[in-house]
């Protein structure tokens, strides 16, 4: 039985040894809906026992955050002793290391996901949906082989379409980050101005992203009215409203 069919959130351990980091993400994943971070450990030693502790009390951790780069431990050898003490808990690894040994590693020693510093709000939360879509498809009825085969997409990252000519997907997912968190911040619409100046952008490439969420009904555009001269437009975030 998942976590949601059980009727409680999906419980999350932070393993990093960055202080700010690690709140950063303990904060990420309290903004994802059916998500809670029930502890932070900023060495390896302390996640295990964590890890153990939480077991013990009869509320196990679902889901692993775990970076590569430890004071004690590398991230691999974290995640080979989470097998060794028979733990199944899921492991998505966090770390700027973009080693390709490394990533293949990852995958022997039971991480099912790689993100890689540094990433935006909406990569992380993609992260945690597919974890959520991959359990929500292993159902207790019968497994086959389309169940199986259905589970493992969920683990895939979504295609999207393709992005108009000169626009970056990594610059697109930043100000759609910004906006979002705007939306769940309470804060109201941004000009384009606005968006550039927070993200040490021009105005004309903050404008050119904002318009084509807009025109992919991602956001929200209205005249911003007391302006003088040129009309300016502010957007907000849509998508969920």
């Amino acid at each position: 039985m998942s976590a949601r069919e059980a009727g409680r959130s999906w419980r999350v351990l932070v393993i990093d040894d960055e202080p700010i980091m690690a709140a950063a993400h303990a904060d990420f994943v309290a903004r994802v809906p059916g998500f809670e971070c029930v502890a932070v450990a900023t060495s390896g030693q302390e996640g295990l026992r964590e890890l153990d502790a939480q077991a013990a009390a009869g509320a196990p951790v679902d889901l692993v955050l775990l970076d590569m780069n430890l004071p004690d431990l590398h991230g691999l050898d974290v995640a080979r002793r989470m097998r060794g003490r028979g733990s199944t808990v899921d492991i998505i690894a966090i770390t700027a290391v973009r080693d390709l040994a490394v990533v293949r590693t990852a995958v022997s020693a039971g991480i099912t996901q790689y993100l890689i510093k540094p990433f935006t709000f909406a990569m992380f939360a993609a992260k945690l949906e597919a974890f959520e879509r991959f359990h929500s498809s292993l159902t207790a009825g019968a497994t086959t082989q389309d169940s199986i085969d259905s589970a493992f997409a969920a683990l895939r990252p979504q295609t999207s379409a393709a992005l108009p000519k000169g626009l970056i997907r990594e610059t697109l997912e930043q100000i759609a980050d910004l906006l979002q968190s705007d939306a769940a911040g309470g804060r109201g619409p941004r000009s384009a101005a606005e968006v550039a100046e927070a993200l040490d952008m021009s105005r004309v490439t903050a404008r050119r992203y904002l318009e084509h969420l807009a025109a992919s009904g991602q956001a929200g555009r209205q005249p911003r009215h007391g302006t003088r001269g040129r009309p300016e437009f502010e957007y907000a975030w849509s998508v969920g409203d």
